[in-house]
């Protein structure tokens, strides 16, 4: 699943238990860079079939093979990852952080890097976030 949610980052990607959805910048096209130790920190996000999706342009949200032959859902081109010390839905801890060899960045419902940093007070909870939609 690929859905949006408001977060102190603004409107980002999340998965259907409102986990944050994340892009590797050293990916090129389609194809997954993130393999071996860096799956253990940045977990893709796989399918065995056509990914769902809510709230987000549905002809943006596809899949391409990993070197291991899973399926990993894509965004916009992009394939996408979790944190693994995101543990919480809403959270965004990954944000910024340059690991693996290129920057990591939340995925704006346009199909973008969302490059801002959030406030440290910030959190989903506190509604610091404006704008419409939601989950």
């Amino acid at each position: 699943m690929v859905k949006t949610a408001n977060s102190p980052l603004g409107q980002i990607l999340v998965d259907d238990s409102g986990r944050t959805l994340y892009l590797f910048k050293a990916d090129t096209g389609k194809t997954s860079t993130c393999n071996g130790s860096c799956t253990r920190a940045w977990p893709p996000q796989t399918t065995t079939g056509k990914p769902h999706n809510s709230g987000v342009t549905a002809s943006m949200v596809g899949t391409s093979t990993r070197s291991d032959h899973s399926t990993q859902v894509t965004y916009h081109g992009h394939p996408l990852y979790y944190f693994a010390k995101d543990t919480k839905p809403g959270e965004t801890n990954g944000q910024g952080l340059n690991e693996f060899g290129a920057l990591w960045y939340v995925v704006s419902p346009s199909g973008n890097a969302v490059t801002t940093a959030a406030s440290a007070s910030a959190s989903p909870s506190t509604g610091s976030a404006s704008g419409g939609g939601g989950y």
